[in-house]
């Protein structure tokens, strides 16, 4: 019966961990990243179109984010979206490119973002143990309808409590990774 709940205890858990990394990528830490523009579209001819589908985005400096459109047309409608999507940065343009300066974080501004990365990474961990429960409760009603024994039912809720402690492991260590970038100045 392990070899059956393994792969999607595998596969869920590590749907959460790519979540939390996903979200931890959108906390600014004072540095530039694209990751900021997750998320964000702009009208492209009608459509919703990601914006980093609509230019090539760099970093030329830490604390500059640069985006070129494929289209200098889609100026205004770019730097509309990264208004409208409030992520507290304010786009400029010089005709060719986008600017984004990021300012750098106050003490206070890092605690909260500390703070906000700790609230992740326990979500993260609720979302784990609750993918465990779930498991442990078809090993239980297994156990009951009399398909596996109590011995066996033990073992594989071990094994199920074994790869949620190396998941919630993961999780504090993606965590303390940004809390570790955050504090850095």
């Amino acid at each position: 019966m392990m070899k059956e709940l393994k792969p999607i205890l595998d596969e869920q858990m590590n749907k959460a961990i790519k979540s939390l990394h996903n979200q931890m990528g959108k906390v600014r830490t004072g540095r530039a990243t694209a990751a900021v523009l997750d998320g964000i579209t702009a009208d492209y001819y009608g459509s919703q179109t990601p914006i980093k589908n609509m230019g090539q985005i760099s970093t030329p400096e830490a604390r500059l984010l640069q985006i070129q459109p494929f289209d200098k047309t889609l100026i205004p409608a770019i730097e509309k979206a990264i208004l409208a999507a409030n992520i507290g940065l304010t786009p400029g343009n010089d005709g060719n490119f986008i600017r984004i300066q990021f300012p750098a974080l106050t003490e206070d501004k890092r605690k909260a973002f500390v703070k906000d990365v700790k609230k992740m990474g326990e979500d993260a961990k609720v979302q784990i143990r609750n993918i465990r429960r779930e498991q442990n409760d078809k090993v239980k009603a297994n156990e009951k309808d009399k398909k596996i024994s109590e011995d066996e039912s033990k073992k594989i809720q071990e094994e199920i409590q074994k790869i949620t402690d190396n998941f919630i492991k993961e999780v504090d260590n993606v965590v303390n990774a940004k809390e570790k970038e955050l504090l850095t100045v």
